[in-house]
């Protein structure tokens, strides 16, 4: 099934915004600023706005524009937020994100391939993001000892990695692929978590020790 493939970004933001998967201002106007077309490697001008995830080497993709709008929506984040970005690829979550929080928030993108951190670091210069980075990640997944606001991950785990409540905030957000489904966990209390479980996803693997 050929998916929609519009000829401009504000035709896609457009189009998202009709079918309800995009509805919250700021985060609509974060997809207008972090332009797709900065994130996309050459060789795909024709296909830069396609509703579906592309190739950015190191075998990862681009998520589907639709898909990360929603995930965006799930993750309701906020101005001044401390945000984490799980799996950042070529860097648009973080730019999308850095643009959501403004000068006084702050988004860490972790990725593992060290060539799409180089490649996400030389997307986000144009967009003059201070307030968002690209880092290595390690070994444990996330960032142990920190804690966030709200934790984006793009990438599928083969099951719910419990290391990173302990780095949510209370009253933080956790979304998360896990096999074929997106949650969303926030954070009640130390000892409470709400799940919502949205299926019908495809996503790359989450590679973490356990």
């Amino acid at each position: 099934m050929m998916r929609d493939l519009y000829p401009d970004n504000e035709t896609l933001i457009a189009g998202m915004r009709a079918s309800g998967v995009l509805h919250t201002p700021r985060i609509a106007e974060a997809f207008r600023r972090a332009d797709r077309r900065y994130f996309v490697p050459s060789g795909f001008d024709e296909v830069l706005y396609v509703d579906a995830p592309l190739p950015i080497g190191a075998d990862q993709t681009i998520s589907q524009p639709s898909t990360v709008a929603f995930m965006l929506e799930l993750l309701e984040p906020k101005p001044a937020e401390r945000i984490l970005d799980i799996g950042s690829g070529s860097g648009w979550t973080t730019a999308l994100l850095g643009e959501i929080v403004g000068p006084e928030g702050e988004v860490t993108g972790l990725e593992r391939q060290p060539a799409l951190v180089e490649q996400g670091r030389k997307n986000l210069e144009p967009l003059g993001l201070k307030q968002a980075r690209i880092e290595p990640a390690g070994d444990a997944l996330g960032m142990p000892g920190e804690t966030f606001d709200a934790i984006l991950v793009s990438a599928s785990a083969p099951e719910v990695p419990q290391q990173l409540f302990s780095q949510l905030k209370p009253g933080g957000r956790l979304v998360i692929p896990v096999g074929n489904s997106i949650f969303r966990f926030t954070k009640l209390s130390d000892t409470a978590i709400r799940r919502e479980e949205y299926p019908g996803f495809v996503f790359v693997p989450l590679i973490y020790e356990r």
